[in-house]
Formats: C-alpha cells, sequence, structure tokens
C-alpha cells in the first residue's frame, strides 16, 4: 500500500469539495441572478399589460362617448373620434347617439320607475318630502353630457338632413320597451311622408340599444334619431323655466300621477315652440301626409248638436316655431300644475286654454273635427282591433275603412287603454296598418 498516496487523498478530496462548493456558489449566484433579471422583465411586462388594458377601457370610452355615425347608404356604421365634428358634420348624414358609459346604469334607473311613483295617499308635505329623498333618482331632472349638446345635435341633424317636413315625438320609459306598437308609428311617418325627419326626445333612446331599435329605419335611408333633451334649454324664456328651477330644488309637489307622464306634456310644447313643426305620440298611426296642416290641434269630442268640440287632446300638435297658443300653453302648464289629476296638465290643459280664447279667437290656428286624429274614442277602440265574425260585422268594417279614407290624418291607438290588445286578422286596424307600413311585421 503506497501511504503517500494516502497522505494526498484527503487533500485531493478536500480540493474537489473546494471546487464543488464554489460552482454550487456560483451557480446559486447565476441562478439567483436570473431570478432577480426575470422578476424585473415580468414586473415591466404586467406594468405594460396593465397599462394597456388601462389604454383600451380608456379609448373605448372616448371612442364610445364621443362617435358619429354617417349612415346614408352604409350597411354597417362607420365610427370615429369627434375630435374635430364640424368637419364630418356635412354631406347630409346624421349623428349616432353620442352615448356615455353611463347609459346602462341610466337605463337600470329608468327600468325602476316604479319606485319613483310618489306613494299614495298623504299629504302634500309628506310627499314633497318624498320627492326631495328621491331626487338623485330622477336623472331626467339632471343635465350631463349628452344634453348640453342638444340644441347643437338638433340644429345639425335639421340641418344637414333635407327634411320635407320635421316630426317629434317623445320617449321617457326604458329603451328596452319600446315594442312593436311604438315601432309601428314610426314605420306609419316614413310609409306616409319617407322625406320626414323625426327626432325623439329620449334619455334612454339616446344610447347603444335605442340605436339597435332605429338602425333598421336607418338602415333604410329614412332620417330619424333619438337626442337626450335639455330640459332647461327647452324651458327657458317661458314661465316653465322657473317652475322647473323649483322642481329641481325639490320645492314643488310632484303629485301621485308620475312625474315623467307630466314632463312629456310640458316637453312636447316646448319643443314645438323652440323648432316648429308636428308633434305625434307613440302610439298614433299616420295615414295621410299633414304637409297641408299648419297650426292645428285636433278636438277629441264633439257636441254634434251645436257643432262646437267638447274636449281637445294634445297627442297630435301641429304649429309654426314661436306661435303664441304653444306659449299660453307653457305658461298654463307652470301656472297651473297639479301632478294629482289625469289629464289636468295635458288634454285638459289645452281645452281650457283655448275655451278661455272664446269663438272667436285673435290667434291664428285650426281646431280639427275629431275624424282628423281620434276617429274612435278611447272607450271605442277596441272594435278596431278585432276581427269581424260575422257579415254584419264584415259591412262595419268596410264602411268604417271608407270612412277613415275620406278627413282622417291618423288614428290615436289610446295606448293606456289598448296596450294589452292585439291586432287581429281582418279588423279595421289590421287592414289599415298593412297598407301603412314599412317591415309589416306586427
Amino acid at each position: 500500500m503506497n501511504h503517500a498516496n494516502m497522505k494526498v487523498k484527503p487533500k485531493v478530496i478536500l480540493h474537489k469539495i473546494l471546487i464543488t462548493n464554489r460552482a454550487t456558489s456560483n451557480s446559486k449566484k447565476m441562478f439567483d441572478s436570473w431570478m432577480n433579471k426575470s422578476s424585473k422583465i415580468l414586473s415591466i411586462l404586467s406594468l405594460i399589460t396593465f397599462s394597456a388594458i388601462v389604454f383600451l377601457i380608456q379609448g373605448d370610452h372616448v371612442i364610445q362617448h364621443d362617435s358619429i355615425i354617417l349612415h346614408a347608404t352604409y350597411k354597417e356604421p362607420l365610427v370615429m373620434l369627434q375630435a374635430k365634428k364640424s368637419t364630418l358634420s356635412t354631406l347630409g348624414q346624421s349623428y349616432k347617439p353620442l352615448h356615455s358609459m353611463q347609459e346602462d346604469k341610466d337605463e337600470i334607473d329608468f327600468s325602476n320607475q316604479s319606485v319613483l311613483i310618489a306613494p299614495l295617499n298623504v299629504t302634500k308635505e309628506q310627499r314633497i318630502a318624498w320627492f326631495k329623498g328621491k331626487l338623485q333618482d330622477f336623472k331626467i331632472l339632471k343635465s350631463n353630457k349628452l344634453s348640453k349638446k342638444f340644441h347643437a345635435r338638433i340644429q345639425g341633424f335639421l340641418k344637414n338632413e333635407s327634411c320635407e317636413s320635421q316630426f317629434f315625438m317623445t320617449w321617457i320609459s326604458p329603451s328596452s320597451s319600446f315594442g312593436s306598437r311604438e315601432f309601428l308609428a314610426i314605420e306609419s311617418i316614413f310609409k306616409v311622408q319617407p322625406q320626414a325627419c323625426l327626432t325623439i326626445l329620449s334619455r334612454t333612446l339616446d344610447s347603444n340599444h335605442g340605436y339597435k331599435i332605429l338602425k333598421p329605419f336607418i338602415d333604410k335611408g329614412f332620417k330619424v334619431q333619438a337626442l337626450t333633451p335639455n330640459l332647461s334649454f327647452l324651458f327657458k324664456g317661458t314661465l316653465a323655466e322657473s317652475w322647473f328651477h323649483e322642481l329641481r330644488k325639490g320645492k314643488k309637489d310632484p303629485g301621485e300621477i308620475p312625474l315623467f307622464q307630466n314632463l312629456s306634456n310640458l316637453i312636447r310644447l316646448c319643443v314645438l315652440y323652440k323648432y316648429g313643426g308636428v308633434y305625434l305620440d307613440t302610439d298614433f298611426i299616420l295615414m295621410k301626409p299633414l304637409n297641408g296642416l299648419r297650426n292645428c290641434i285636433g278636438a277629441q269630442s264633439m257636441d254634434f248638436g251645436s257643432n262646437h268640440w267638447t274636449r281637445l287632446n294634445n297627442a297630435v300638435l301641429i304649429f309654426d316655431m314661436n306661435h303664441p297658443l304653444l306659449l299660453r300653453f307653457i305658461n298654463e302648464f307652470a301656472l297651473t300644475f297639479d301632478g294629482n289629476k289625469w289629464g289636468h296638465n295635458g288634454p285638459y290643459l289645452v281645452s281650457r286654454v283655448v275655451e278661455r280664447l272664446g269663438k272667436k279667437p285673435s290667434l291664428k290656428f285650426t281646431i280639427l273635427p275629431p275624424l282628423a286624429f281620434y276617429p274612435a274614442n278611447w272607450n271605442k277602440i277596441v272594435g278596431f282591433f278585432r276581427k269581424p265574425k260575422t257579415r254584419g260585422e264584415e259591412k262595419w268594417v268596410e264602411a268604417k275603412l271608407i270612412q277613415l279614407s275620406g278627413e282622417t290624418y291618423g288614428i290615436h291607438l289610446w295606448n293606456k287603454q289598448s296596450s294589452g290588445l292585439v291586432i287581429e286578422e281582418g279588423s279595421v286596424l289590421a287592414r289599415i296598418v298593412s297598407n301603412h307600413c314599412v317591415f309589416c311585421k306586427f
């Protein structure tokens, strides 16, 4: 045995251990260094990813909020940033609604309108206290970015489109409740007057969902848009301005009848006073062009013995801009507002104002007979929906159609009474609608 070799082996072993430890230490340092670099790289990548997500979300908000749609003959909407919308508002093409990301929340708020109806059987003071507590939920009373652009948007729409005549409607309910009955009313307008322009004053339809509802008309080249109204602007310069100011402070009694309904009565008067044109309820079927009518209101009922009207209605209004009768209607609303009486701020309002003018009013306007807009009163409208079951009923349908083809411009369907009815095949309405529809999916 070589004792010399035996003495060397511990050194060799120790040397190997030292080399191994050094290698291990170096590997560990390299691993730690790699981990530190990886961590830094991952941190940078995470930061970049997060920034990209934020940018995309914010960019989507900007595009969605400040976009316009050019519709004319295009099949799909062209969305672009509205950095210089004045240069994009030419060529006679209208805007897509300028939505905000708040619209979905607003839609939910509007869909819960039942909670915004004042409690019954309470005192005036209790009702005002309830209203003050709910003020923040009445979104329609507040301004937003869309309402502030109302006047510019409506002027751009009416200026850029070649309008044979301008129609207005209001819609203060959720866009989800805009159904076939309302869709049919729009169809009848464009069937009878295809070159007309229709503006729907609505906070809920001025949205992505609202645009989808109206898109079938836009795709066919019809001129229609929904705009969020600026109530302060519409009421300015009338007694309704101070009334609305007090209402927004919670100092007015809203009444038991839904405030939305009464605001619709006022909005229609003010939009006609500001811009002039035709106002139609969303349950009105147009049968004949209104081009020949000017400064008209229709009688709902008449005493045929004296040939004098007994009640007027505000479901159809045709007036020039700044007509003095409209101003009287608006001021009457502000001075006599009562939210506890159905019709007090609507049909009864226009009736009492005109009644005070006497038989020879100094203001130039025309009262049309019931057959013009209200050929069936609210308590008889059911007959227009029913299918004839006997020979006698068939003759009645034929006779009614002949009568309506004469002096009738359209039919008010009295939605409050008829909303649950179906247009039955062969009925008066089925026959009329089939000749005054665009898509004809009723």
